[in-house]
């Protein structure tokens, strides 16, 4: 039976969330106090929703492994965050906003839920204003705008190349604020292990405190989950190290289901891989493919300095291929272009995995100054990773594991399928389809977060009001207690010899090889395989130090990639089913002629939602049909 109710509200797309609003019930403002919300994350998404829910008189249990808010992963977004405001007067709208969204994500995505990202995307910008975001000024003082991948106007707000750093500390400060006035009490060092759910609703969470190793046990009426994405499932990617899907795989193993989980962002500028001693990947922001060319050069293997290639040798493919947008295509389109040139031959730098990002052009006709007042930190970033300048050599640039639109599935209140269970931002799937657009997941964090997240956990908890506080020491807090601890000392008596660091780049490796930018069906029932093998080894060779007492970073990692053993294989498992291509998804069997993604949806226009079904037995696909009443299905062309 199909367990998904969307919840779409009837009425105009453009008066959907407004109706909706006003048909929402709510809690009274003596009775928010009698009310607690456990929220997990504090990037830009979950410090946006504890802070609000603290203002609005809510008892707020706030919760991240890091040891301050401010190092949420938000803070490495660097090129900007989108909006509506059509301050260029160049054509912009709330609709086109919408409709770019949507097309971006290869039309993957609900209508309603992507409209309502869109709309609340103006209050986002002047909230973000009111607490003191820097954002970049024109000559008259006025907010600036630039452009970013996949669209023709400028709608881009930005903090030179650390927006996300700057928008998390003004999320930061609001969110001191309610913890100073007592409205929100901060749990930071904690890292959730499970959820536990009370007679079919979420009712608090499991957490070890990864300064003492105790097991700590929260309860409260409602949880939001706001613990972004899991891309680091390839090892090498532009996140944190320590980012990571754990606990939205709790959530799915505790029955919310998980939507479209092969569903990962490539993103095409990254520094490329340097040494095999590395742990991450740096990020190079979209934004610098406003005024950066990519090129290679036109024959194969030319190792002369890029400096030396004159112009007629050069081969600037994304102008070449796709005029209208140039540079400025989505990134799904450019790291396959990427690739596809590499894989041709014509890739530069000693592996010939790269391609050359060059700001010449940009510096000869604006200067210098221009240049490094709109990338200055990107630059100094660069230079410091490699040694070399990108005001007087072209960077090198090559495709890695970005973002997840894939995560756990929610309706139009953003509640996943256990009642009281709450995601935003990153951690769910709504908003973006097979492929985001640069600059929307600052946007849909703090929309989801500050704007949306408060109406609609209101209508939840409306009813909850005489529910008494939950006492921790009942049956499910003891059981789920007890199941942590059990896979704890599990892990830490397997006593083999290989480090977990060593099985997750071998994790990694297989994901990237047969489940990362190209995917056909052999590679995928392969790397099935493979990863049942390297689990089963893992969980008889694994080394995890130390004890579960105090400080343990090996146990923090074992955790997270015994997890990531069986995630990989739902990931694969949803891109064997989904035999299509749309957005990153790139099923070879599935290609236009001209190489691009070939969607089939008369087959697959709809949301797969994974219901998990025990250990070692194969999930449930549900599917959500996606309908579009204002927007035409049809090809991607951005020729």
């Amino acid at each position: 039976m199909n367990k998904l109710n969307a919840k779409i509200p009837d009425g105009p797309l453009a008066e959907k969330w407004t109706r909706h609003k006003a048909s929402l019930k709510l809690v009274n403002p003596a009775n928010r106090k009698k009310l607690d919300i456990i929220v997990v994350g504090t990037g830009l998404a979950g410090s946006g929703a504890a802070s609000t829910l603290g203002e609005l008189g809510y008892n707020v249990k706030v919760f991240c492994y890091q040891d301050t808010p401010r190092r949420a992963h938000s803070v490495a977004a660097q090129g900007g965050i989108n909006a509506a405001k059509n301050y260029k007067n160049d054509g912009d709208s709330v609709f086109r906003l919408f409709y770019d969204m949507i097309k971006g994500g290869d039309y993957r995505a609900r209508e309603a839920n992507v409209y309502r990202a869109a709309e609340v995307s103006n209050l986002v910008i002047d909230h973000y204003t009111a607490i003191g975001v820097p954002f970049a000024r024109d000559y008259g003082g006025l907010i600036d705008n630039r452009s970013f991948g996949g669209v023709q106007v400028s709608r881009t707000f930005y903090a030179k190349g650390q927006t996300g750093q700057q928008c998390l500390l003004g999320g930061y400060g609001a969110l001191t604020r309610q913890i100073q006035a007592g409205t929100v009490t901060m749990y930071s060092r904690r890292e959730l292990l499970d959820i536990v759910v009370v007679e079919g609703r979420a009712r608090g969470i499991i957490a070890r405190n990864l300064i003492t190793g105790e097991i700590e046990r929260h309860a409260a009426h409602a949880v939001v989950l706001a613990t972004g994405g899991y891309g680091t499932i390839y090892y090498l990617s532009t996140l944190a190290v320590n980012s990571n899907g754990s606990a939205a795989w709790k959530a799915y193993k505790k029955g919310a289901l998980f939507a479209n989980p092969s569903f990962i962002q490539i993103h095409p500028t990254s520094i490329p891989v340097l040494n095999e001693f590395q742990s991450k990947l740096t990020l190079m922001s979209e934004s610098l493919r406003n005024d950066g060319r990519v090129w290679v050069p036109k024959e194969k293997g030319d190792k002369r300095n890029p400096n030396d290639i004159p112009e007629e040798d050069r081969d600037y493919y994304l102008e070449r291929r796709y005029p209208a947008f140039g540079n400025l295509v989505p990134r799904d389109v450019a790291s396959r272009a990427a690739k596809e040139r590499c894989d041709a031959g014509y890739g530069v730098g000693d592996t010939g995995l790269s391609v050359y990002l060059d700001f010449r052009d940009a510096i000869q006709k604006q200067g210098a100054k221009a240049i490094e007042n709109k990338y200055g930190n990107l630059f100094e970033m660069y230079e410091k990773i490699t040694g070399e300048s990108p005001y007087n050599t072209p960077m090198r640039i090559y495709p890695a594991g970005h973002y997840t639109m894939g995560g756990l599935w929610v309706d139009y209140n953003l509640m996943t399928t256990i009642p009281g269970l709450f995601a935003i931002g990153e951690a769910n799937f709504s908003d973006h389809g097979a492929n985001r657009l640069g600059a929307s997941s600052l946007m849909q964090c703090a929309g989801d977060g500050y704007f949306i997240i408060p109406y609609t956990i209101a209508d939840y908890l409306s009813d909850q009001i005489k529910v008494a506080r939950f006492d921790t020491k009942r049956p499910e807090f003891e059981e789920a207690a007890n199941n942590v601890k059990g896979r704890i000392d599990k892990l830490l008596a397997v006593n083999g010899k290989e480090t977990v660091t060593s099985f997750h780049k071998r994790l990694g490796k297989i994901m990237w090889d047969y489940c990362g930018m190209y995917r056909n069906e052999e590679g995928l029932k392969k790397a099935l395989t493979l990863i049942k093998e390297l689990e089963e080894e893992f969980w008889k060779n694994v080394k995890v130090p130390g004890s579960i007492e105090g400080v343990n970073q090996e146990l923090e990692k074992a955790c997270r990639v015994a997890d990531y053993f069986e995630m990989a294989k739902l990931l694969c498992t949803d891109a064997l089913n989904r035999k299509e291509s749309c957005g990153a998804h790139f099923r070879e069997e599935s290609q236009t002629d001209t190489g691009e993604a070939k969607r089939i949806d008369s087959e697959f226009a709809y949301v797969a939602a994974w219901e998990y079904n025990g250990p070692d037995k194969e999930p449930t696909l549900h599917k959500e049909p996606l309908t579009f009443e204002y927007v035409k299905l049809q090809e991607r062309s951005y020729t």
